[in-house]
Parts: structure tokens; sequence; C-alpha cells
């Protein structure tokens, strides 16, 4: 429950803080003094949008702080689940600064705002006139009547096995769409792939070709500066290599007189030998170059078939054309291999279906289970505030699986004797619809385990003797569930175990908004204003001090 509120630089808000009592707080004061201010300051506290247009002073940053116990609601596991930190009294901040940049943190942990959305739904349920617009909508109902059965577990067994469909479902169509795409491509892709398949391409043979090529297109050339080559080394009447074996010869007949004319020797010998070597491997060259036509062709056709694979591909070297190949492969095979994977997620899908199938009628069952209870609990509830000839009546049929289930209701309502239920937009009035939400609230306050609720003006339309019993039914509530009521009827105001004053003070510059709570005199003052006005009268205040005497 919440234990302590604070809230600074908020609209009409300098400075508030309140500390309300576990079982049933009561706030008035007049209209625009401020308590719809307060009911914003902790939306935003649970996650609401900021806007900075709306601090009290622009200058400065807005700050709200939540400090509650939570150590008797089992949410350990929600802050875990969550990456927090637990602390039976948990502090939520949030702040917004004048550039409009929010921050929120949970036991000054810095959180995202659906994080802090997520706790917030955890801790507080703000029931206000946009709540009972929502009583008319079949999905806000359809999740009155699952709290009602305590249909939670249920429910996420249900959404877990949709998830899963919808997930398989997706992928189902994905490898259909994947399968009719690559279809049409097939057929090129598979022309592609044996065009380059039969080529029987090799890694580096476009280099090899190339050069042998070369080679023989110049046989004759190369074959005639060989032998040319060779007859100036060692073929000629005054080749190299006699004149550098008798160059050698002179240089060894003066080895004697010095070690440096041996050393001169040695090197010429070297010389010597490579210059054999070459001449050998010249010879043997020359031999071997001979024009091949035959094998000239042969290398060009197979040039000419790679060249014109690069160009049709275009690309330039043999090594990609053979990625491309690869690639190519895995697009082949892999239409191949579509028609089995689809068929296996098809399976699964089957699988899938079948089960949400199953949980969708089991949750369909318990929903149903308690349509008869639900109404009659309702019309007796009502009856008591008043509406004995009240009837609400379950509409129910099925759909196919939705991510709710295969449920749709629509709660029919009728205020009056012998009229046909309706939907609520047309049946109800302002004030019937405040107590059959009341009473729909009142209901599920024993199926959940919510700290704190807050009702904002959920007595419109009612008076006299229904407010009294609207007030009692709060006081009933509030034994199980911190309540926080804006009221503008005395009758709900006496029946407070709190109450807190909303009022605007007027300073030199502007308009403050400021909340404090009341003694039981300031009570009885306020009450009697409630019930006759600025002035009220001695009977005023002989009925506010009855109300509350009714309240003890």
């Amino acid at each position: 429950m919440l234990v302590d509120l604070k809230i600074k630089n908020y609209a009409l808000i300098e400075q508030l803080e309140l500390q309300p009592s576990p079982l049933l707080n009561i706030i008035t004061g007049e209209t625009g003094a401020g308590k719809s201010i307060m009911l914003g300051a902790i939306g935003l506290l649970l996650g609401n949008r900021a806007d900075s247009k709306l601090l009290f002073n622009q200058n400065e940053k807005c700050v709200i702080e939540g400090s509650f116990d939570i150590s008797e609601y089992q949410l350990q596991s929600f802050f875990q689940t969550e990456d927090l930190d637990f602390e039976p009294i948990s502090l939520l901040r949030r702040e917004i600064s004048p550039s409009g940049k929010s921050r929120a943190f949970v036991n000054d942990t810095p959180v995202t705002l659906e994080q802090l959305r997520r706790i917030g739904d955890q801790l507080m349920d703000i029931h206000s006139q946009h709540d009972t617009l929502l009583l008319g909508d079949p999905a806000y109902q359809l999740n009155i009547l699952d709290l009602f059965a305590q249909n939670e577990p249920l429910r996420e067994q249900y959404g877990a096995a949709f998830r899963t469909y919808r997930k398989l479902e997706r992928e189902y169509k994905d490898l259909e769409a994947q399968l009719a795409q690559s279809q049409k491509e097939l057929d090129y892709n598979t022309y592609l792939l044996n065009e380059l398949s039969d080529a029987n391409l090799q890694a580096e043979e476009q280099e090899s070709h190339e050069t042998e090529l070369k080679q023989l297109e110049h046989a004759e050339e190369i074959k005639l500066k060989l032998s040319q080559a060779l007859q100036y080394i060692s073929e000629s009447e005054y080749n190299a290599a006699g004149a550098l074996k008798d160059a050698s010869h002179l240089v060894g007949q003066v080895t004697e007189y010095g070690d440096s004319f041996q050393a001169l020797k040695e090197r010429l010998d070297s010389c010597l030998i490579e210059l054999n070597d070459i001449a050998g491997e010249l010879e043997d060259a020359e031999r071997k170059t001979e024009a091949d036509p035959q094998r000239a062709e042969q290398l060009q056709e197979r040039l000419d078939l790679i060249y014109t694979l690069q160009r049709k591909h275009q690309v330039r070297s043999v090594e990609e054309l053979l990625a491309l190949q690869a690639e190519l492969e895995v697009k082949v095979s892999s239409v191949l291999n579509l028609d089995a994977a689809i068929e296996k997620t098809k399976k699964a899908l089957t699988a899938a279906l079948q089960e949400v199938e199953a949980r969708a009628q089991e949750l369909s069952q318990s929903r149903t289970s308690v349509f008869t209870v639900f109404q009659e609990e309702l019309h007796s509830l009502l009856s008591e505030l008043g509406m004995p000839n009240a009837r609400v009546v379950i509409e129910h049929k099925t759909s196919a699986p939705a991510a709710t289930g295969i449920d749709v209701v629509n709660i029919l309502f009728s205020a009056n004797k012998g009229a046909a239920p309706q939907t609520l937009s047309k049946a109800a009035s302002g004030g019937e619809f405040s107590r059959l939400m009341l009473c729909v609230k009142y209901l599920l306050a024993d199926k959940t385990a919510l700290p704190t609720i807050i009702f904002d003006e959920i007595d419109t339309g009612i008076s006299g003797e229904i407010a009294v019993k609207v007030g009692k039914m709060m006081q009933q509530m509030s034994q199980k569930h911190q309540l926080i009521c804006i009221s503008h009827l005395p009758q709900m105001a006496a029946q407070g175990d709190t109450h807190y004053f909303v009022y605007k003070e007027d300073r030199a510059d502007r308009t403050v908004s400021r909340i404090r709570q009341l003694s039981h005199q300031e009570r009885v003052v306020e009450i009697a204003q409630m019930i006759a006005g600025a002035n009220p009268s001695e009977n005023a205040f002989q009925s506010a001090k009855e109300l509350l005497a009714l309240s003890a």
C-alpha cells in the first residue's frame, strides 16, 4: 500500500506530502483546487507520459515519489523478473526536467517507463470516469470476468500456447512465401549452376592457360632467341663459357702469390658452373619449345569459355565464378529443402493449434461457469444500492482463437423493471453506470491482491441513502485494500478512516494547491459545508455529526 506520497513542482502543486491511512482515505475540496492534479501526478509515478509544460516552476525539475509497503504482497519474483532489488518498503520516483527529459527509478535503480508501468500495475488501480466508459468495451468486460473467475493461470497458459501458434503460423507463411519466390527463380538458378558446374572450373587455371597460350603463340620467336643465347654462352667459337674457363685458368696460375687470387679463381669457377647450368636449361627449353596449333586451339577455347562466363556474371576471376557457383548451389538446394521445412512446420503448427484449442476450451469453460454467479452477485449488490429491478445478463458467443481466447462477451444491463437488457452505453445513466462499476470493483476486490485502489468521483449521480450505502461498501473494501476516494458527497466523506482537504492558496504571484489532513472537528465543518455550502446552518452541523457517528 501507499505509505507516503511526495509531489514537488507539478502544475499548481509547489510541494505536497501525503501519508494515507491503510484503510479508507477520503479527499475532498472545491472544484479546481487540485484533486485531479494530484491524480495526474500519481499517474506520472505509474508511468504515464510527461509534459514539461505542467511544471509549477519552469526552471526546476518536477519530482514525484511514492513509498509503498509491499511486504505482504508476494512480489519478490516479480521484482526478480524485472531484474530489480526487492525492498519491503519500495520507493518509486519520477523526475521531469524543464527540458522535458523524464527519468524513472525504483529503489534508486533507473528503470524504463515500461518497467515503471508494469510495476505500477502491481501496486495501484486508479479508477476514473475513463474506466467507467471502458466498462462498455467487450475486451474490458472479458478481463473483468477473468478476474472474477481467477483465470490468470489459465490465461497465461492459453497466452503462451497462442503466442507459440502465432509464431509458427508466421514461420509457415514466411516459408511458403520463400518457396513461391524461390520456385520462380529455381529454373534460372539451376541453369546457371549447371553451366558453371559443366565448366568444371579450377582455381588459378586462367593464369596458367594464359601463360601457356602466349608461349605457344610465340614459339618460333622463343626458340630462335633461346638458340641464339645458347650460341653466345657455349656453342660459338668465342663463347662465354670458353672465355670464362680461360680466365679461370689464367687466374689459377697466380694463386700462389696471394689468397685473394685464390678467392677470385673460386668465384670464376662458380660463375662457370652457373653458366653451364644455364646453358643446359636453355638447351632443354629450346628443345621443348615447339609450335602446337591443336593445343593452342584447346587453350583458346577454354579461355574463351572462362571469359564468356566472367562477362556474363560481371566478375574478373575464376575464383569469383567458383564463389558464385557455391552460392547457387545453396540457393538451389535450399529450395529443395524448403518442402521438408514447410512440412515440418506444418506439423508443428497443427499440433500448436490443437494445444490452443484445448487451452481455449478450458479457459472458456472456466469463464462460462461463473456467468450465473457473477450476474446474481451483481444483482444483489445493485439491489442494496437502490436498484432492485436491475438486471445484468452476459451475452456470450465464440469465435476463432484470438489473443484472449475464443470467447466474445457483452454485458447487457437493464435498470428498470420490464425493460429488456441492452448494451451498457444505451441502458445506463451516469449514476447507474457509476453504481454498476462500483459493484464490479467490489466483487473484484476479493479476487485480487492489488494493494491500493483510487476512486475518482465514483459517486457521480448518486445521493442520499444510496451514498451512505456506497460509503459502507467502500469501508468493507478497505478492510482488504487501501482505498483513496475523491468525493463530493458528504455521506461518502463521513465514511473515511482519514479525511484530506485540498484547497487553493492565493499568493502574490500565483495560486498554489495544498492539502492537509483534517481533525475530527475540521471534518465536521467540511462535511457541513458539503451539505449546506460555505455558511452551514446548525442543522447542517448536526447532520455532519450524525453522518460521522454512523460511520464510526
